[in-house]
Protein backbone atom coordinates (compact mmCIF):
# COMPACT_ATOMS: atom_id res chain seq x y z
CA UNK A 1 0.00 0.00 0.00
CA UNK A 2 1.50 3.52 -0.84
CA UNK A 3 1.54 6.58 1.73
CA UNK A 4 -1.85 8.98 1.46
CA UNK A 5 -0.62 12.57 0.89
CA UNK A 6 -2.63 14.92 2.28
CA UNK A 7 -4.58 17.62 0.03
CA UNK A 8 -3.85 20.81 1.73
CA UNK A 9 -6.52 23.28 -0.41
CA UNK A 10 -5.43 26.95 -0.26
CA UNK A 11 -7.27 27.99 -3.22
CA UNK A 12 -9.75 30.16 -0.77
CA UNK A 13 -6.12 32.20 1.25
CA UNK A 14 -3.32 32.31 -1.21
CA UNK A 15 -5.10 31.43 -4.00
CA UNK A 16 -7.28 34.49 -3.11
CA UNK A 17 -4.17 36.71 -3.46
CA UNK A 18 -3.97 36.21 -7.13
CA UNK A 19 -4.69 40.16 -8.21
CA UNK A 20 -8.15 40.54 -9.15
CA UNK A 21 -9.11 37.05 -7.98
CA UNK A 22 -10.76 38.50 -4.64
CA UNK A 23 -13.73 36.42 -3.77
CA UNK A 24 -16.92 37.45 -0.93
CA UNK A 25 -18.08 35.25 1.96
CA UNK A 26 -20.80 33.55 0.01
CA UNK A 27 -18.50 32.62 -3.09
CA UNK A 28 -16.32 31.25 -1.04
CA UNK A 29 -19.00 29.37 0.79
CA UNK A 30 -19.27 28.08 -3.27
CA UNK A 31 -16.14 26.72 -3.41
CA UNK A 32 -15.61 25.06 -0.35
CA UNK A 33 -18.94 22.83 -1.34
CA UNK A 34 -16.83 21.77 -3.83
CA UNK A 35 -13.61 21.57 -2.25
CA UNK A 36 -15.67 18.92 0.05
CA UNK A 37 -16.72 17.13 -2.63
CA UNK A 38 -13.46 17.02 -4.37
CA UNK A 39 -12.86 15.39 -0.74
CA UNK A 40 -9.55 17.61 0.30
CA UNK A 41 -8.27 16.71 3.48
CA UNK A 42 -7.56 20.45 4.49
CA UNK A 43 -9.17 23.86 3.51
CA UNK A 44 -7.09 26.79 4.18
CA UNK A 45 -9.88 28.71 4.55
CA UNK A 46 -8.53 32.28 5.11
CA UNK A 47 -6.60 34.90 7.15
CA UNK A 48 -8.90 35.79 9.75
CA UNK A 49 -7.60 38.98 11.13
CA UNK A 50 -6.95 40.81 7.79
CA UNK A 51 -10.24 41.80 7.58
CA UNK A 52 -13.84 41.31 9.04
CA UNK A 53 -15.07 39.33 5.94
CA UNK A 54 -11.81 36.74 5.98
CA UNK A 55 -12.89 36.13 9.38
CA UNK A 56 -16.06 35.82 8.97
CA UNK A 57 -15.66 33.20 5.83
CA UNK A 58 -13.82 31.49 8.26
CA UNK A 59 -16.24 30.83 11.05
CA UNK A 60 -18.65 30.03 8.29
CA UNK A 61 -16.24 27.42 6.65
CA UNK A 62 -15.64 26.10 10.17
CA UNK A 63 -19.40 25.35 10.29
CA UNK A 64 -20.15 24.28 6.88
CA UNK A 65 -17.58 21.48 6.84
CA UNK A 66 -17.78 19.43 10.18
CA UNK A 67 -16.14 16.07 10.22
CA UNK A 68 -15.44 16.21 6.84
CA UNK A 69 -12.54 18.15 6.38
CA UNK A 70 -10.15 20.14 8.64
CA UNK A 71 -9.95 23.83 8.54
CA UNK A 72 -7.25 25.87 8.70
CA UNK A 73 -6.49 29.82 9.24
CA UNK A 74 -3.46 30.93 8.74
CA UNK A 75 -1.49 33.78 10.96
CA UNK A 76 1.63 35.59 11.25
CA UNK A 77 3.83 35.02 14.33
CA UNK A 78 1.60 37.30 16.23
CA UNK A 79 -0.43 36.45 19.44
CA UNK A 80 -3.76 38.90 18.70
CA UNK A 81 -3.50 36.75 15.00
CA UNK A 82 -3.26 34.05 16.68
CA UNK A 83 -5.85 34.95 19.20
CA UNK A 84 -8.33 36.02 15.82
CA UNK A 85 -7.78 32.51 14.14
CA UNK A 86 -8.96 30.24 16.74
CA UNK A 87 -12.03 32.28 17.24
CA UNK A 88 -13.11 31.97 13.75
CA UNK A 89 -11.97 28.65 14.50
CA UNK A 90 -14.57 27.85 17.48
CA UNK A 91 -16.85 26.35 16.04
CA UNK A 92 -14.71 23.66 13.63
CA UNK A 93 -14.83 19.90 14.67
CA UNK A 94 -11.40 19.46 13.05
CA UNK A 95 -9.64 23.28 13.49
CA UNK A 96 -5.78 23.77 12.51
CA UNK A 97 -4.22 26.91 13.29
CA UNK A 98 -1.36 27.68 10.52
CA UNK A 99 1.31 30.09 11.70
CA UNK A 100 5.03 30.74 11.53
CA UNK A 101 7.81 33.33 10.27
CA UNK A 102 10.40 33.44 7.17
CA UNK A 103 13.39 31.94 7.68
CA UNK A 104 15.79 32.70 4.80
CA UNK A 105 18.53 35.45 5.44
CA UNK A 106 16.71 37.58 3.02
CA UNK A 107 13.24 37.38 5.72
CA UNK A 108 15.21 37.29 8.76
CA UNK A 109 17.61 40.57 7.66
CA UNK A 110 15.71 42.45 5.09
CA UNK A 111 11.92 42.01 6.27
CA UNK A 112 12.03 41.08 10.07
CA UNK A 113 15.33 42.55 11.03
CA UNK A 114 15.88 39.47 13.90
CA UNK A 115 18.94 37.46 14.54
CA UNK A 116 18.58 33.54 14.10
CA UNK A 117 18.35 33.36 17.69
CA UNK A 118 15.48 35.20 17.79
CA UNK A 119 13.52 33.11 14.73
CA UNK A 120 13.98 30.24 16.66
CA UNK A 121 12.58 32.50 19.72
CA UNK A 122 9.53 33.26 18.01
CA UNK A 123 8.67 30.68 16.06
CA UNK A 124 8.72 28.24 19.15
CA UNK A 125 6.69 31.32 21.26
CA UNK A 126 3.99 31.18 18.06
CA UNK A 127 3.56 27.46 18.07
CA UNK A 128 3.71 27.37 22.39
CA UNK A 129 1.18 30.15 22.08
CA UNK A 130 -1.91 28.30 19.51
CA UNK A 131 -1.45 25.00 21.23
CA UNK A 132 -3.31 26.94 23.85
CA UNK A 133 -6.53 27.16 21.46
CA UNK A 134 -5.93 23.78 19.30
CA UNK A 135 -4.30 20.53 19.01
CA UNK A 136 -3.47 20.59 15.55
CA UNK A 137 -0.90 23.80 14.53
CA UNK A 138 1.43 23.64 11.63
CA UNK A 139 3.88 25.92 11.24
CA UNK A 140 5.02 27.39 8.46
CA UNK A 141 9.05 28.01 8.03
CA UNK A 142 8.02 30.77 4.88
CA UNK A 143 10.91 31.47 2.17
CA UNK A 144 12.36 27.53 3.18
CA UNK A 145 13.17 27.28 -0.21
CA UNK A 146 16.34 29.93 0.12
CA UNK A 147 17.43 29.04 3.48
CA UNK A 148 20.41 27.54 5.04
CA UNK A 149 19.81 23.89 5.60
CA UNK A 150 21.19 23.70 8.80
CA UNK A 151 19.33 26.53 10.31
CA UNK A 152 16.08 25.60 8.95
CA UNK A 153 16.81 21.96 10.37
CA UNK A 154 16.93 23.66 14.15
CA UNK A 155 13.98 25.69 13.71
CA UNK A 156 11.64 22.95 12.57
CA UNK A 157 13.10 20.75 15.84
CA UNK A 158 12.28 23.31 17.78
CA UNK A 159 8.80 23.65 16.58
CA UNK A 160 8.17 19.83 16.59
CA UNK A 161 9.27 19.82 20.25
CA UNK A 162 6.79 22.99 21.01
CA UNK A 163 3.90 20.71 19.95
CA UNK A 164 3.76 21.52 16.19
CA UNK A 165 1.86 18.59 14.51
CA UNK A 166 2.66 19.66 10.71
CA UNK A 167 5.75 21.49 9.17
CA UNK A 168 5.54 23.39 6.21
CA UNK A 169 8.21 23.62 4.16
CA UNK A 170 7.73 26.56 1.34
CA UNK A 171 9.34 27.45 -1.29
CA UNK A 172 7.66 31.01 -1.51
CA UNK A 173 9.50 32.58 -4.42
CA UNK A 174 9.44 29.11 -7.00
CA UNK A 175 13.35 29.50 -6.69
CA UNK A 176 14.23 26.30 -6.23
CA UNK A 177 14.92 23.26 -8.64
CA UNK A 178 13.10 20.28 -8.15
CA UNK A 179 16.60 18.14 -7.23
CA UNK A 180 17.56 20.86 -5.01
CA UNK A 181 14.35 21.02 -3.05
CA UNK A 182 13.91 17.31 -2.82
CA UNK A 183 17.35 17.18 -1.46
CA UNK A 184 15.98 19.96 1.13
CA UNK A 185 13.39 17.60 2.41
CA UNK A 186 15.21 14.55 2.72
CA UNK A 187 17.99 16.33 4.43
CA UNK A 188 15.48 17.24 7.27
CA UNK A 189 14.12 13.84 7.08
CA UNK A 190 17.53 12.50 8.01
CA UNK A 191 18.55 15.17 10.53
CA UNK A 192 15.41 16.45 12.34
CA UNK A 193 14.43 14.83 15.52
CA UNK A 194 11.03 13.69 15.97
CA UNK A 195 10.49 14.54 12.29
CA UNK A 196 8.43 10.54 11.94
CA UNK A 197 5.69 11.54 14.28
CA UNK A 198 4.58 14.71 12.19
CA UNK A 199 3.30 15.63 9.16
CA UNK A 200 5.83 17.30 6.68
CA UNK A 201 4.45 19.59 4.21
CA UNK A 202 5.42 21.59 1.01
CA UNK A 203 4.22 24.29 -0.16
CA UNK A 204 5.57 25.66 -3.29
CA UNK A 205 5.11 28.55 -5.81
CA UNK A 206 5.45 28.62 -9.65
CA UNK A 207 7.71 31.68 -10.55
CA UNK A 208 9.60 29.20 -12.70
CA UNK A 209 7.11 27.39 -13.93
CA UNK A 210 8.35 24.30 -11.30
CA UNK A 211 5.73 24.23 -8.62
CA UNK A 212 4.27 21.09 -9.65
CA UNK A 213 7.97 19.19 -10.41
CA UNK A 214 8.86 20.78 -6.78
CA UNK A 215 6.22 19.53 -5.09
CA UNK A 216 6.46 15.84 -6.07
CA UNK A 217 10.04 16.06 -5.47
CA UNK A 218 8.93 16.87 -1.97
CA UNK A 219 6.63 13.89 -1.69
CA UNK A 220 9.50 11.56 -2.98
CA UNK A 221 11.69 12.50 -0.55
CA UNK A 222 9.22 11.87 2.41
CA UNK A 223 6.76 14.96 2.03
CA UNK A 224 2.89 13.70 2.83
CA UNK A 225 1.33 16.74 2.62
CA UNK A 226 1.00 19.06 -0.60
CA UNK A 227 -0.55 22.35 -0.68
CA UNK A 228 -1.82 23.21 -3.36
CA UNK A 229 -4.88 25.71 -5.60
CA UNK A 230 -7.97 25.14 -7.97
CA UNK A 231 -6.16 25.92 -11.53
CA UNK A 232 -3.01 26.46 -10.04
CA UNK A 233 -4.41 30.33 -8.78
CA UNK A 234 -1.72 32.78 -6.09
CA UNK A 235 0.38 35.53 -5.87
CA UNK A 236 2.42 35.94 -8.72
CA UNK A 237 2.76 33.28 -11.17
CA UNK A 238 0.43 31.04 -8.93
CA UNK A 239 0.41 27.91 -6.70
CA UNK A 240 1.17 24.11 -7.09
CA UNK A 241 -1.77 23.07 -9.45
CA UNK A 242 -3.93 20.65 -7.39
CA UNK A 243 -5.47 18.70 -10.44
CA UNK A 244 -1.58 17.99 -11.96
CA UNK A 245 -0.36 16.94 -8.89
CA UNK A 246 -3.22 14.90 -7.91
CA UNK A 247 -3.12 13.14 -11.54
CA UNK A 248 1.07 12.92 -11.58
CA UNK A 249 0.55 10.50 -8.11
CA UNK A 250 -2.34 8.44 -9.95
CA UNK A 251 -0.04 7.70 -12.95
CA UNK A 252 3.41 7.39 -11.10
CA UNK A 253 1.44 6.05 -7.52
CA UNK A 254 3.80 3.45 -7.50
CA UNK A 255 6.79 5.22 -8.23
CA UNK A 256 6.37 7.85 -5.47
CA UNK A 257 5.20 5.72 -3.04
CA UNK A 258 2.01 7.67 -2.84
CA UNK A 259 -1.36 8.06 -3.50
CA UNK A 260 -4.81 10.92 -2.21
CA UNK A 261 -8.20 10.16 -1.59
CA UNK A 262 -9.62 13.45 -3.71
CA UNK A 263 -12.84 12.55 -6.32
CA UNK A 264 -10.89 13.40 -9.34
CA UNK A 265 -14.05 13.41 -11.35
CA UNK A 266 -14.50 16.91 -9.61
CA UNK A 267 -12.61 18.50 -11.08
CA UNK A 268 -12.86 20.01 -14.42
CA UNK A 269 -16.30 21.15 -12.53
CA UNK A 270 -14.54 22.85 -10.11
CA UNK A 271 -12.05 24.72 -12.49
CA UNK A 272 -15.23 25.96 -13.99
CA UNK A 273 -16.15 27.03 -10.83
CA UNK A 274 -13.31 28.69 -9.56
CA UNK A 275 -12.56 30.30 -12.84
CA UNK A 276 -15.66 31.74 -13.01
CA UNK A 277 -16.19 32.85 -9.45
CA UNK A 278 -13.07 35.01 -9.96
CA UNK A 279 -12.82 35.68 -13.23
CA UNK A 280 -9.21 34.62 -13.73
CA UNK A 281 -9.61 32.03 -17.15
CA UNK A 282 -8.16 29.17 -17.99
CA UNK A 283 -5.53 29.20 -20.39
CA UNK A 284 -6.79 26.54 -23.36
CA UNK A 285 -3.34 23.98 -23.26
CA UNK A 286 -3.47 24.07 -19.29
CA UNK A 287 -2.98 20.51 -18.43
CA UNK A 288 -5.47 18.43 -16.89
CA UNK A 289 -8.33 20.87 -17.27
CA UNK A 290 -7.60 23.49 -20.11
CA UNK A 291 -10.07 23.13 -23.08
CA UNK A 292 -7.26 21.96 -24.92
CA UNK A 293 -6.30 19.29 -22.16
CA UNK A 294 -8.11 16.07 -24.61
CA UNK A 295 -8.51 17.55 -27.67
CA UNK A 296 -7.23 15.94 -30.89
CA UNK A 297 -6.62 18.04 -34.12
CA UNK A 298 -4.17 16.13 -35.93
CA UNK A 299 -5.23 13.72 -38.47
CA UNK A 300 -2.98 10.76 -37.51
CA UNK A 301 -3.53 11.48 -33.39
CA UNK A 302 -7.45 11.34 -33.90
CA UNK A 303 -6.85 8.17 -35.88
CA UNK A 304 -4.60 6.69 -32.89
CA UNK A 305 -7.25 7.73 -30.51
CA UNK A 306 -10.16 6.08 -31.80
CA UNK A 307 -8.62 3.06 -32.23
CA UNK A 308 -6.96 3.06 -28.88
CA UNK A 309 -7.54 5.94 -26.54
CA UNK A 310 -4.46 5.63 -24.87
CA UNK A 311 -1.93 5.95 -27.75
CA UNK A 312 -2.52 9.61 -27.39
CA UNK A 313 -3.75 10.00 -24.10
CA UNK A 314 -2.26 8.66 -21.16
CA UNK A 315 -5.94 9.79 -18.30
CA UNK A 316 -9.23 9.19 -19.51
CA UNK A 317 -10.97 12.00 -19.85
CA UNK A 318 -14.07 11.09 -17.70
CA UNK A 319 -11.29 10.37 -14.97
CA UNK A 320 -11.34 14.22 -14.32
CA UNK A 321 -15.07 14.81 -14.75
CA UNK A 322 -14.80 15.74 -18.85
CA UNK A 323 -17.46 13.31 -20.00
CA UNK A 324 -17.27 11.47 -23.08
CA UNK A 325 -20.95 11.85 -23.84
CA UNK A 326 -21.82 11.19 -27.68
CA UNK A 327 -25.51 13.19 -27.17
CA UNK A 328 -25.30 15.70 -29.90
CA UNK A 329 -27.62 19.03 -28.18
CA UNK A 330 -29.17 20.92 -31.20
CA UNK A 331 -32.50 22.88 -31.62
CA UNK A 332 -34.64 19.74 -31.81
CA UNK A 333 -32.97 18.27 -28.69
CA UNK A 334 -36.24 17.98 -26.30
CA UNK A 335 -36.28 18.28 -22.46
CA UNK A 336 -34.77 14.58 -21.73
CA UNK A 337 -31.76 15.01 -23.62
CA UNK A 338 -30.90 18.53 -22.37
CA UNK A 339 -31.48 16.95 -18.85
CA UNK A 340 -29.59 14.01 -19.57
CA UNK A 341 -26.29 16.11 -20.85
CA UNK A 342 -26.26 18.42 -17.67
CA UNK A 343 -26.39 15.28 -15.58
CA UNK A 344 -23.34 14.32 -17.18
CA UNK A 345 -21.46 17.52 -16.47
CA UNK A 346 -23.04 17.58 -12.44
CA UNK A 347 -25.74 19.85 -12.74
CA UNK A 348 -29.25 18.40 -11.75
CA UNK A 349 -32.30 20.54 -12.72
CA UNK A 350 -36.42 19.47 -12.57
CA UNK A 351 -39.02 21.05 -12.87
CA UNK A 352 -39.52 25.00 -12.93
CA UNK A 353 -35.65 25.29 -13.00
CA UNK A 354 -34.90 22.74 -15.84
CA UNK A 355 -38.12 24.70 -18.33
CA UNK A 356 -35.80 27.95 -17.35
CA UNK A 357 -32.56 26.37 -18.62
CA UNK A 358 -34.28 24.83 -21.43
CA UNK A 359 -35.55 28.26 -22.75
CA UNK A 360 -31.96 29.72 -22.21
CA UNK A 361 -30.91 26.47 -24.11
CA UNK A 362 -32.99 27.09 -27.14
CA UNK A 363 -32.15 30.78 -27.53
CA UNK A 364 -28.80 29.25 -27.92
CA UNK A 365 -29.54 26.70 -30.41
CA UNK A 366 -31.63 28.30 -32.67
CA UNK A 367 -28.42 30.32 -33.42
CA UNK A 368 -26.02 27.42 -33.82
CA UNK A 369 -25.36 24.22 -35.62
CA UNK A 370 -24.51 22.52 -32.11
CA UNK A 371 -24.27 23.40 -28.44
CA UNK A 372 -21.32 22.23 -26.72
CA UNK A 373 -20.59 21.32 -22.96
CA UNK A 374 -18.87 25.10 -22.93
CA UNK A 375 -22.29 26.26 -23.90
CA UNK A 376 -24.23 24.44 -20.99
CA UNK A 377 -21.65 25.74 -18.13
CA UNK A 378 -22.17 29.76 -19.65
CA UNK A 379 -25.63 29.04 -20.10
CA UNK A 380 -26.00 27.67 -15.87
CA UNK A 381 -23.66 30.34 -14.95
CA UNK A 382 -25.53 32.42 -16.66
CA UNK A 383 -28.96 31.87 -15.29
CA UNK A 384 -27.62 31.51 -11.60
CA UNK A 385 -26.36 34.98 -11.72
CA UNK A 386 -29.58 35.93 -13.13
CA UNK A 387 -31.24 34.42 -10.40
CA UNK A 388 -30.04 36.11 -7.36
CA UNK A 389 -29.28 39.56 -9.61
CA UNK A 390 -30.93 42.64 -8.02
CA UNK A 391 -31.17 44.23 -11.62
CA UNK A 392 -31.82 42.06 -14.20
CA UNK A 393 -31.73 43.01 -18.19
CA UNK A 394 -35.45 43.11 -19.78
CA UNK A 395 -34.01 44.58 -23.41
CA UNK A 396 -31.02 46.00 -24.99
CA UNK A 397 -31.05 47.88 -28.27
CA UNK A 398 -28.17 49.71 -29.90
CA UNK A 399 -28.15 51.99 -33.17
CA UNK A 400 -24.97 53.33 -34.68
CA UNK A 401 -22.67 53.53 -37.64
CA UNK A 402 -20.92 56.26 -39.76
CA UNK A 403 -21.78 59.25 -39.44
CA UNK A 404 -24.33 58.41 -37.20
CA UNK A 405 -23.56 58.93 -32.65
CA UNK A 406 -23.84 55.37 -31.28
CA UNK A 407 -26.88 55.00 -29.06
CA UNK A 408 -28.25 52.24 -26.91
CA UNK A 409 -32.02 52.19 -25.40
CA UNK A 410 -32.03 49.61 -22.14
CA UNK A 411 -34.64 48.44 -20.31
CA UNK A 412 -34.05 46.78 -16.73
CA UNK A 413 -35.91 45.52 -13.88
CA UNK A 414 -34.91 46.77 -10.65
CA UNK A 415 -35.34 44.84 -6.96
CA UNK A 416 -38.99 45.49 -6.87
CA UNK A 417 -40.14 44.17 -10.28
CA UNK A 418 -40.71 47.24 -11.83
CA UNK A 419 -39.21 48.12 -15.01
CA UNK A 420 -37.18 51.60 -16.79
CA UNK A 421 -36.24 52.08 -19.97
CA UNK A 422 -33.82 54.55 -21.05
CA UNK A 423 -31.71 55.75 -23.47
CA UNK A 424 -28.58 57.23 -23.76
CA UNK A 425 -24.80 57.34 -26.30
CA UNK A 426 -21.54 57.11 -26.01
CA UNK A 427 -18.53 56.50 -27.97
CA UNK A 428 -19.61 53.35 -29.08
CA UNK A 429 -22.64 50.76 -28.75
CA UNK A 430 -20.66 49.60 -25.46
CA UNK A 431 -20.11 52.96 -23.93
CA UNK A 432 -24.05 53.76 -25.08
CA UNK A 433 -25.10 50.45 -23.56
CA UNK A 434 -23.03 51.55 -19.95
CA UNK A 435 -23.97 55.09 -19.62
CA UNK A 436 -27.42 54.07 -20.19
CA UNK A 437 -27.48 51.12 -17.09
CA UNK A 438 -25.54 53.47 -15.30
CA UNK A 439 -28.85 56.35 -15.21
CA UNK A 440 -30.43 53.19 -13.71
CA UNK A 441 -28.75 51.92 -11.48
CA UNK A 442 -26.72 54.38 -10.30
CA UNK A 443 -23.94 53.64 -8.49
CA UNK A 444 -20.39 55.00 -8.71
CA UNK A 445 -17.84 52.64 -10.28
CA UNK A 446 -15.21 52.81 -13.04
CA UNK A 447 -14.35 50.33 -16.02
CA UNK A 448 -11.05 49.10 -15.22
CA UNK A 449 -11.04 45.90 -17.26
CA UNK A 450 -13.27 44.70 -20.68
CA UNK A 451 -11.69 41.14 -22.30
CA UNK A 452 -14.14 39.05 -24.88
CA UNK A 453 -13.62 35.22 -24.94
CA UNK A 454 -15.16 32.53 -27.26
CA UNK A 455 -17.19 29.90 -24.96
CA UNK A 456 -16.49 27.18 -27.89
CA UNK A 457 -15.29 26.77 -31.41
CA UNK A 458 -16.80 28.31 -33.90
CA UNK A 459 -17.97 31.66 -35.80
CA UNK A 460 -21.30 31.03 -34.01
CA UNK A 461 -19.87 30.57 -30.97
CA UNK A 462 -20.86 32.04 -27.30
CA UNK A 463 -19.05 35.35 -26.41
CA UNK A 464 -18.42 35.45 -23.37
CA UNK A 465 -17.43 39.42 -22.13
CA UNK A 466 -15.55 39.89 -18.35
CA UNK A 467 -15.68 43.16 -16.84
CA UNK A 468 -13.94 44.51 -13.74
CA UNK A 469 -15.43 47.45 -11.98
CA UNK A 470 -13.49 49.83 -9.33
CA UNK A 471 -16.22 51.20 -6.39
CA UNK A 472 -15.67 54.71 -5.20
CA UNK A 473 -13.71 52.67 -2.49
CA UNK A 474 -11.20 50.87 -4.09
CA UNK A 475 -12.56 47.64 -3.98
CA UNK A 476 -13.02 45.19 -7.55
CA UNK A 477 -15.81 43.42 -8.53
CA UNK A 478 -15.90 41.19 -11.39
CA UNK A 479 -18.84 40.54 -14.09
CA UNK A 480 -19.23 38.32 -16.53
CA UNK A 481 -21.79 37.57 -18.81
CA UNK A 482 -22.33 35.27 -21.86
CA UNK A 483 -24.96 35.26 -24.90
CA UNK A 484 -24.62 34.94 -28.57
CA UNK A 485 -24.87 38.62 -28.88
CA UNK A 486 -22.06 40.38 -28.02
CA UNK A 487 -23.93 43.47 -27.43
CA UNK A 488 -26.37 41.35 -24.66
CA UNK A 489 -23.43 39.69 -23.20
CA UNK A 490 -21.58 42.98 -22.34
CA UNK A 491 -24.44 44.54 -20.74
CA UNK A 492 -25.07 41.13 -18.72
CA UNK A 493 -21.42 41.68 -17.84
CA UNK A 494 -21.39 45.24 -16.01
CA UNK A 495 -24.85 44.58 -14.86
CA UNK A 496 -23.08 41.43 -12.92
CA UNK A 497 -20.14 43.07 -11.68
CA UNK A 498 -22.91 46.36 -10.72
CA UNK A 499 -25.27 43.71 -9.02
CA UNK A 500 -21.79 42.21 -6.73
CA UNK A 501 -20.80 45.99 -5.94
CA UNK A 502 -24.28 46.72 -4.60
CA UNK A 503 -25.06 43.24 -2.62
CA UNK A 504 -22.28 44.24 -1.20
CA UNK A 505 -22.94 47.49 -0.18
CA UNK A 506 -26.10 46.28 1.27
Amino acid sequence: MTRKIDIFDTTLRDGEQSPGASMNTEEKLVIARELLRLNVDIIEAGFPISSPGDFESVRRIAELAGDAATVCALTRAVEKDIDSAADALRYAKRPRIHTGIGVSPSHMRDKLRITEDECVERAVKCVSYAKKFVEDVQFYAEDAGRSDFAFLARVIEAVIAAGATVVNIPDTTGYSLPEDFGARIKYLMDHVKGIEDVTVSVHCHNDLGMATALSLAGVRNGATQIECTINGLGERAGNTAMEEVVMAMRMHGAELDAHTDINTREFIKASRLVSSITGMNVQANKAIVGANAFAHSSGIHQDGVLKKRDTYEIIDPAEVGVGASQIVLTARSGHAALKHRLEELGYVYEGDELDRIYTAFLDVADKKKEVYDEDLEALVNESDRELTALYTLEGVQVSCGFPLKPTATVTLRGPEGDERTVCDWGTGPIDAVYKAIDQIVQVDNDLSEFAVTAVTRGIDALGEVTVRVKAAGGEVYVGRGADGDIIVSSAKAYLNALNRLLAEKR
